[in-house]
C-alpha cells in the first residue's frame, strides 16, 4: 500500500508516530517487579492502554485514590525519560505534508497530554492542533470514544477518517469507531484481520479526499 485516501486522519501514538519501546519496558518492567507482577504479562496488557486502566487489571484491589497515585508517579517518571525515544521512520515527514497540505489530523493517545506532548517533540514529530490524550475522555481504549471525539473536533465524519494504529487495544477501539484501520507495524491476531497494513511510513503517501 502505497497511499491512502480519507477526510482526515488519526493516529496513535507510541508505536504508531514515535517508537518509545526502551522507556516504556523499563518504566513497566520496574512497576511489575515492584508489584509482584510478571513483566511480560504487564507489558503485553499495558501496550496501548491508559496507565491507571493497566494498574486496575492487575492490581484490583487498590481504591480509586491508590490507583491513581501509581499511575501519577509512572507519568512523573515517564516524562523524564526522553533520551532514545525516535520516529517511526518516516512519520516526521508524513505528519509535516499532512498539515502544509492543510488535511485534518489528530493524535488519539493513552498517554496523558503533558506525555504525549513530551514523546512526540522528542522524536521531531509535529503536534497536531488535536491531541485526543488521557484526560480528555471518560473510557480508555479498546473503547472507541477517543477515535469519536477527535473526528468531531476536526468536524469531519468518523467513517471517512482512517486511523492509524499499532496494538490490540488501539486496534480494537479504531474499528468499533466506525473508522477505517491500518495496522501499523507487526501486531496481528483476530482483529487485524482483512486490515490494511504498514510496516512503516517509509514511501507512504495519505492523501486528503
Amino acid at each position: 500500500m502505497e497511499s491512502i485516501e480519507a477526510a482526515g486522519f488519526l493516529f496513535d501514538m507510541d508505536g504508531t508516530l514515535v517508537d518509545s519501546t526502551p522507556v516504556v519496558e523499563a518504566v513497566w518492567t520496574s512497576f511489575g517487579e515492584r508489584h509482584g507482577i510478571d513483566p511480560a504479562t504487564l507489558l503485553a496488557h499495558a501496550h496501548g492502554r491508559q496507565a491507571v486502566d493497566t494498574i486496575a487489571h492487575f492490581l484490583p484491589e487498590l481504591g480509586e485514590a491508590e490507583r491513581g497515585e501509581l499511575a501519577a508517579a509512572l507519568l512523573a517518571e515517564e516524562v523524564t525519560r526522553t533520551d532514545g525515544i525516535v520516529q517511526i521512520p518516516g512519520a516526521v515527514g508524513l505528519l509535516e505534508g499532512l498539515i502544509a497540505d492543510g488535511a485534518p489530523v489528530a493524535v488519539v493517545t493513552s498517554a496523558s497530554r503533558e506525555l504525549a506532548v513530551a514523546r512526540l517533540r522528542a522524536a521531531g514529530v509535529p503536534v497536531p492542533e488535536v491531541l485526543v490524550a488521557a484526560e480528555d475522555v471518560t473510557r480508555g481504549k479498546p473503547d472507541p470514544e477517543g477515535y469519536r471525539r477527535a473526528a468531531e473536533l476536526l468536524g469531519v465524519p468518523i467513517g471517512e477518517c482512517v486511523v492509524f494504529e499499532d496494538a490490540e487495544a488501539g486496534l480494537a477501539a479504531a474499528v468499533a469507531s466506525g473508522a477505517r484501520a491500518v495496522v501499523v507495524g507487526g501486531h496481528a491476531s483476530p482483529t487485524t484481520d482483512g486490515l490494511a497494513r504498514l510496516a512503516d511510513y517509509t514511501g507512504f503517501r495519505a492523501l486528503l479526499r
